[in-house]
């Protein structure tokens, strides 16, 4: 977990009733979101890799069977978190992208900053070269309530607001690319608008939620097993 003090409501991927497996909750301290939601050099010079290495080293000695993480921007530490542990990490949703490709023309992204959120994240995710310009980026407004609340790190949050803010930036999306079909969430903070996104687009929203590797250990479980079990955020 980024260190956050702005509400999760429920379909926040920070919020532990959003996920359908037992889950424990590692903040990394001074993670901000303003320091996260960075360009690869930015977040590079933050100094976060050895600090989410060490967390994520931690929660698997804990019994962690898979791991997440509550910024899609993260996906920029994916190849290094994976390579740290031996069970699956699974830092974005934008690693849901290549696979969308392979069926679909184009893929939307909604993402908390346009700006901030560039060549080297898709990359990271997975991307081909040749498909970069494939994936429609769309952010919400930087100005509006909901990149405020997040980015500002505030401790409360209007949720009519923020789902508005989220909503027409779908809207403008698809207004971009009218035959688009999906749109990927970079922000683990918009899943909770997901329905009012499919609304009104016709949209299909996928989140962390919808990747398959970070349910993969719990899938062959007992319900008895899988309840001693921790996915871990």
């Amino acid at each position: 977990m980024l260190d956050t003090h702005f509400p999760r409501p429920p379909g926040d991927l920070g919020n532990p009733e959003s996920y359908p497996v037992p889950t424990r909750r590692a903040v990394v301290q001074g993670a901000f979101p303003a320091k996260v939601v960075q360009s690869a050099a930015g977040l590079r010079a933050g100094g976060l890799l050895l600090p989410f290495t060490q967390a994520v080293c931690q929660l698997e000695a804990d019994g962690a069977r898979a791991i997440t993480t509550s910024c899609g921007f993260l996906v920029l530490l994916q190849r290094e978190l994976q390579a740290a542990v031996a069970v699956p990490v699974v830092t974005s949703s934008l690693l849901l992208l290549p696979r969308l490709l392979a069926r679909e023309p184009q893929v939307g992204v909604l993402t908390i900053s346009a700006a901030r959120l560039g060549r080297a994240h898709l990359r990271g995710a997975g991307v081909p070269s040749a498909r970069l310009a494939d994936v429609l980026v769309q952010g919400v407004d930087p100005h509006g309530s909901f990149a405020r609340t997040i980015l500002g790190n505030q401790t409360t949050l209007d949720v009519p607001l923020a789902q508005a803010d989220v909503v027409a930036a779908a809207q403008a999306l698809k207004r971009r690319a009218p035959a688009l079909r999906s749109v990927v969430l970079e922000c683990t903070n918009m899943p909770p608008y997901a329905h009012a996104i499919a609304a009104a687009t016709g949209l299909k929203p996928l989140s962390l939620l919808d990747c398959s590797e970070l349910f993969a250990p719990f899938s062959s479980s007992t319900p008895a097993a899988q309840a001693r079990r921790t996915c871990i955020l």
